[in-house]
């Protein structure tokens, strides 16, 4: 059995874990003649050409796979690394919300201030966070808002089966979000269903002065809505870490907003996030060998 490996960091770690597996790294290219049936990463210019050299499972090494071509996702078995990017997303998520309440960077003296010992600040605790989503990613958001002393309701479509974050409440209605969430974070999948989910009715039934937070996909939000929102200020701050297209022109309006604070698709990168979608791919791995069900296999009708 052959591993086309696209991540580097995985190697040593497979072939100690795997030593009858030949593990090859094709970062650089795949040698003329040699075919594969695992591939490890789908992201790199040479996936594509490992899928027609045999391959028979794609673990993706991230989550979403809309970014991901259709020969790679024609593969009979695709998995992803559902919640590995969970630990640095929901950190930059509590991030952008305290600098919200603390009113960070405005906050921080470039001279001396006309009054000492006042700034405007406030706090997460007794705030409502309103999250679009409790998956992964979600679900650790709304953990660490909980030790915050925050209320957290989440969206979710199946609400029969309860929350699977103790402490936190569950709805199927998106607008009793939208009138109690301080802050609004994203996490759900870009799929068609959730295309402009937040539009310019959405954004008409918002708490006023809403932080909204979005490190899901840039298609959850219709942006010229956004932007009159933020103008009127029924949404006072925006923090973006995806928007749409990718990456966005030189002269893109959100750029320049003063009310927009703007991430490159960065909030996953950590050492933490390639560690966990390695010990993924590496219980995924165990599972193949032994012919047993692999774990998050991609729904490509649902988009995630």
């Amino acid at each position: 059995m052959r591993i086309f490996n696209e991540i580097g960091q995985a190697t040593d770690r497979l072939r100690a874990e795997f030593p009858d597996v030949d593990v090859v790294e094709i970062g650089q290219g795949i040698p003329d003649g040699v075919d594969g049936d695992v591939l490890f990463g789908g992201w790199g210019q040479h996936a594509a050409l490992a899928v027609r050299r045999g391959v028979q499972w794609v673990q993706l090494s991230g989550t979403g796979f809309d970014g991901i071509g259709e020969e790679i996702l024609a593969a009979p078995i695709v998995t992803c690394a559902r919640g590995a990017s969970a630990v640095p997303i929901s950190e930059y998520v509590l991030t952008a919300m305290l600098c919200f309440e603390k009113n960070l960077p405005d906050n921080w003296l470039t001279e001396a201030p006309k009054h000492w010992n006042f700034q405007r600040m406030d706090a997460l605790a007794g705030k409502t966070l309103g999250l679009v989503g409790i998956g992964g990613i979600g679900g650790r958001v709304a953990r660490l808002a909980l030790a915050f002393d925050m209320e957290v309701l989440a969206l979710r479509r199946h609400v029969g089966a309860g929350s699977p974050v103790a402490g936190a409440r569950v709805t199927a209605d998106l607008d009793e979000i939208l009138a109690l969430a301080d802050h609004l974070v994203l996490a759900a999948p870009g799929t068609a269903r959730t295309r402009h989910l937040l539009d310019a009715d959405a954004f008409a039934k918002v708490k006023p002065g809403v932080h909204v937070v979005n490190i899901a996909r840039g298609t959850l939000v219709d942006q010229d809505a956004l932007r009159a929102a933020l103008d009127d200020g029924r949404v006072a701050r925006a923090s973006l870490d995806t928007v749409t297209p990718e990456p966005l022109p030189a002269d893109h309006w959100l750029y320049a907003h003063p009310r927009v604070f703007l991430t490159p698709h960065s909030s996953w990168s950590s050492t933490a996030f390639f560690d966990a979608a390695i010990e993924i791919f590496v219980d995924n791995m165990h599972r193949y060998v032994a012919g047993e069900p692999l774990l998050h296999v991609i729904d490509r009708d649902e988009g995630y």
